[in-house]
């Protein structure tokens, strides 16, 4: 008979009823020096804070940069601590302790040392194939089903070159990322890695999984060629800069592996094996397999998936699994290529070290898919990947009916197995506990349900309320918003042949027959002949549609809801009637506006009718949808009263819940004429240093010019939502600055409380953002950024405000071609002549920028905020061209009029970087993710003074000209 006393409850007293899953969830919250000092508490804590896994997950938390690995991961977390060498030094052996048993324990040990090596030998039921043509691989399997291919790259030298060795020996010093659940971004030098991977006994061992190997070793990329059957590939129409990650190399050894998961914007995949054996196990589209859980962010769509690691299904969920539930399965050997179709669950068990390279790609087969996934909404993007399980009981009954029911749609119909079964975690453990019977039944009936990965099918549940143009963007989408219309764009163009399926990925993605048919109304109402059928998809990758329709352009306001599109336009049309009666240089360089009005739905038919942005345009009176008095003459929805609602709106959630925001019948829009050339953003690559920098000098004497043009006075009284904080206004505008004797202006004054305003969630929208912004940076937001803006910059609140563009970008600036011929004369001499409408064989001699458009975000304030959008997109951190810039605009950025003497720790303040940083911090665009991309080496700064000095730092020797 056993005596041995139970250690557990004197050691973890009233811990003791957690049990030691949850102990060591939350042990991992903990920092390293905080786990060490929590095993010195009791014998239990002892044992739970000295376990390897414990560590790996406390040093990879913690990891930035470059890892070495040193033999265990609680020497490699206290070597990275930087702890002095007595404590690295210190040598004692581990401590045994009788009378504690952990079943949750133990399975992860056996988990780390358990050995692969006859794991699973059989190849499997996934079909294999050689030498199949590419219209019997689109008409079998693209977009269908799994399949093996063999022969795809015998002819590859990757084929006797990609082993550990010769990798070693080519690549050792080249650094590769890692790809670890949960970890940071981290990286290992491929000598180090080889070392951790001969060494390691981790469950979830680390894994290469490198998207820019092509970058890091660029001769890799001579090794290989995508197979044949997967050239088609519509992503690489766009820029290498702005299309998604799309290549990787995997390497890993035994017990690593891919978790599951469904690939990113429901691409489909080939990998390529070409050192080990890898085991993989496929579900069709819709099918959830045991142990995973999916969760749908309600706002922007987000899916985010919680699963065990790769070899943990494979040990403790797969044997659960019934014959008819278990997956599709193979054993993939070197040299063979296996194809994952779009939407397909997988998930991936090294079964020895391997070394592999994969691509995603977008076909014909599989367009509308992605276009579905970025589309707005969130409902269609949980059902493509849960299937039946995402619907509640009612929407469940309302779509069975409609349920398509020819097999021939169905991803899993030609295989030649049963259909399979998938339970989430809960309804393995209330199978097993007894519990909630019925709904364990109907989520297995669910599963069980003929679910037909269809594109009509999926796309009833797109939610028809919400549109690309306002809706939140998924932080899970493979691209941004812009690249989204900018791919759309470009494929419209550049594949003719296809523009039937360009087009219907475009009206599920954009609502582009929505717009268009809005479009086409407004040119007929204006007899301005509609877009061709070149023109049908708007241009740009502005935040509103825009559309040309012969010398024309149509812009709908759509961003922000009604009440912002209605400031945008009625801004614009104030600044343009202010520009020309200035007779300001600027006006040669902005399209001129044609006409503007309000297009709005009224009992299922449209309406247009104009409005020049003064009064209230007659819809919005009629509908009373403003409770403010408005004069007939004046901008109504001129700038002050878009200030007034930045002021409002600032630090808060885009929620459309003002009352004009949610409004989706009402649209305002602007004809503006139609510029000659080219954005510069098509022009960049193009262009020689000599027009760059001609556009850089063009810039700064039109920004000069702006920020020269006289504002219209704001009207204080009308400013109704913040009367009772602007109480110190005095008669002439001024605000008083407590101890300082100088005089704010009401402008600077709501300018610096709409920052602080902003100011407030400043950390967690960093944080939503996340990489490349450094997270200890965002840590350090507090210290670095006042909390009062007012207060703080309010000593040098005798800065002038002006208008600002504040959003001066590549697609917002054209260029004109200057072409040149030769002619021979009658004395054989050559003539050269620039003329812009020469004959086609003219060569363009050079690009001179032309027009600035887009003047709806226009606002009032720091003259500086235009230099964010110029320095970082358009420039891409130049310094020489925003010298040259700064050369010909030639105004200070402060004011002449002496202000407050600043106190020695506030010179901060008093700096033009500063300035630029803070509103940087502030943008509501991530531009800190732009300035982190050009800069990559500020990733490891310790501050943002590092960050504000290497990119604003030029701005502090500029003093402005006389």
């Amino acid at each position: 008979m056993n005596n041995e006393k139970d250690r557990r409850i004197e050691a973890l007293g009233d811990f003791g009823v957690l049990p030691d899953e949850i102990l060591c969830a939350i042990l991992e919250r903990f920092t390293p020096r905080e786990v060490a000092r929590v095993a010195c508490v009791s014998s239990v804590m002892y044992i739970l804070c000295n376990e390897e896994p414990l560590w790996m997950s406390l040093c990879l938390k913690g990891a930035s940069g470059l890892l070495q690995y040193k033999g265990s991961w609680k020497k490699t977390a206290l070597h990275n601590l930087n702890l002095p060498d007595k404590y690295n030094d210190y040598r004692r052996g581990p401590l045994y302790f009788d009378g504690f048993n952990s079943l949750f324990l133990y399975r992860r040990l056996y988990r780390c040392h358990t050995t692969l090596d006859a794991f699973y030998v059989d190849t499997g039921n996934v079909e294999r194939i050689k030498d199949i043509s590419l219209k019997d691989f689109y008409n079998e399997y693209d977009a269908k089903k799994p399949v093996m291919l063999s022969g795809l790259a015998d002819t590859w030298p990757a084929r006797h070159k990609w082993t550990t060795d010769q990798l070693l020996l080519n690549y050792g010093d080249v650094a590769f990322k890692i790809s670890q659940r949960g970890a940071r971004k981290i990286s290992m030098k491929f000598k180090d890695y080889v070392s951790y991977m001969k060494i390691q006994h981790d469950e979830d061992p680390l894994y290469i999984f490198d998207e820019k190997f092509g970058e890091a070793a660029p001769t890799l990329l001579k090794d290989y060629c995508v197979p044949h059957l997967f050239e088609e590939d519509f992503f690489d129409i766009l820029d290498t800069d702005k299309r998604p990650s799309y290549r990787w190399l995997i390497i890993g050894p035994e017990r690593s592996g891919a978790s599951w998961h469904v690939d990113p914007a429901l691409t489909s995949a080939w990998n390529t094996l070409l050192c080990g054996r890898k085991r993989w196990a496929l579900y069709p589209p819709g099918k959830v397999p045991l142990g995973v859980t999916v969760h749908v962010n309600e706002e922007d769509g987000d899916v985010n998936v919680e699963t065990p690691s790769s070899l943990q299904w494979w040990l403790d969920f797969y044997p659960l699994l019934a014959d008819e539930d278990k997956p599709i399965e193979c054993t993939q050997l070197p040299g063979e290529t296996i194809y994952v179709p779009s939407g397909w669950w997988h998930c991936v068990l090294n079964l020895e070290t391997t070394i592999a390279v994969t691509q995603n790609f977008v076909n014909s087969n599989n367009f509308e898919f992605v276009c579905l996934d970025m589309a707005p909404g969130y409902h269609h993007k949980g059902v493509c990947r849960v299937g039946l399980l995402a619907l509640d009981e009612d929407s469940y009954g309302n779509v069975k009916q409609n349920m398509p029911c020819n097999e021939e749609n169905s991803s899993s119909s030609d295989l030649s197995r049963k259909e399979k079964r998938a339970k989430t975690q809960k309804d393995a453990d209330d199978l097993y506990n007894g519990r909630a019977i019925n709904g364990v039944s109907r989520s297995y009936n669910l599963w069980k349900d003929g679910f037909s990965y269809d594109i009509n099918f999926l796309s009833m549940f797109l939610d028809k309320d919400r549109d690309h143009y306002s809706s939140h963007w998924s932080s899970g989408n493979s691209i941004g918003q812009r690249e989204l219309r900018e791919w759309l764009s470009k494929l419209w163009i550049q594949k003719p042949k296809i523009r039937e399926l360009i087009w219907r990925g475009a009206c599920i993605a954009l609502n582009a027959n929505k717009w268009l048919e809005y479009v086409s109304k407004i040119c007929a109402f204006h007899n301005l002949p509609p877009p061709t059928d070149d023109e049908r998809l708007p241009v740009g990758m502005g935040s509103n549609p825009v559309y040309l329709a012969g010398k024309s352009v149509v812009k709908i306001f759509v961003e922000g809801g009604l009440e912002a599109s209605l400031y945008g336009l009625g801004t614009e049309l104030e600044f343009h009637s202010l520009l020309h009666e200035a007779n300001s240089p600027l006006s040669k360089h902005i399209p001129n506006v044609l006409a503007s009005g309000i297009l709005y739905l009224e009992n299922g038919s449209s309406t247009n009718s104009s409005w020049d942005g003064k009064g209230v345009p007659d819809v919005i009176m009629k509908n009373n949808l403003i409770s403010r008095k408005c004069g007939v003459d004046d901008f109504s929805f001129g700038v002050w009263g878009k200030k007034q609602l930045e002021y409002r709106t600032a630090g808060m959630p885009v929620d459309g819940s003002g009352n004009l925001a949610g409004n989706s019948s009402i649209w305002p829009y602007v004809i503006t004429k139609r510029c000659e050339g080219n954005m510069f953003a098509e022009l960049r690559d193009k262009l020689t240093w000599e027009d760059t920098t001609n556009l850089a000098s063009f810039l700064g004497e039109q920004l000069r010019y702006l920020h020269l043009l006289s504002y219209p006075p704001p009207n204080i009284s009308s400013f109704t939502d913040i009367d009772h904080e602007l109480s110190l206004v005095e008669a002439n505008g001024c605000v008083a600055t407590g101890d300082c004797k100088s005089n704010v202006t009401a402008e600077w004054w709501l300018f610096t409380r709409t920052l602080t305003k902003m100011r407030k969630d400043v950390s967690s929208r960093l944080t939503k953002w996340g990489d490349p912004i450094p997270s200890k940076l965002i840590q350090k937001i507090d210290e670095y950024i006042p909390h009062d803006f007012a207060e703080n910059f309010g000593n040098d609140a005798c800065k002038p405000c002006s208008w600002i563009h504040t959003d001066i970008m590549d697609d917002n600036i054209y260029m004109k071609p200057s072409f040149v011929c030769s002619i021979t004369t009658g004395n054989n001499e050559d003539i050269t002549r620039a003329d812009s409408g020469l004959l086609s064989n003219c060569g363009v001699k050079s690009w001179c920028p032309s027009h600035i458009l887009d003047f709806s975000d226009l606002s009032i304030g720091d003259p500086l905020v235009d230099l964010i959008p110029i320095y970082l997109d358009v420039f891409r951190g130049d310094s020489h061209l925003l010298k040259q810039f700064l050369e010909s605009y030639k105004l200070s950025f402060v004011s002449n009029v002496s202000r407050c003497k600043l106190s020695e720790g506030d010179q901060k303040f008093g700096r033009l970087s500063y300035l630029a940083m803070c509103y940087c911090i502030l943008h509501d665009d991530n531009v800190l993710g732009a300035l982190f991309s050009i800069w990559e080496e500020l990733r490891s700064a310790e501050s943002w003074e590092e960050v504000e000095l290497t990119v604003w730092g030029e701005l502090n020797n500029y003093k402005g000209f006389p």
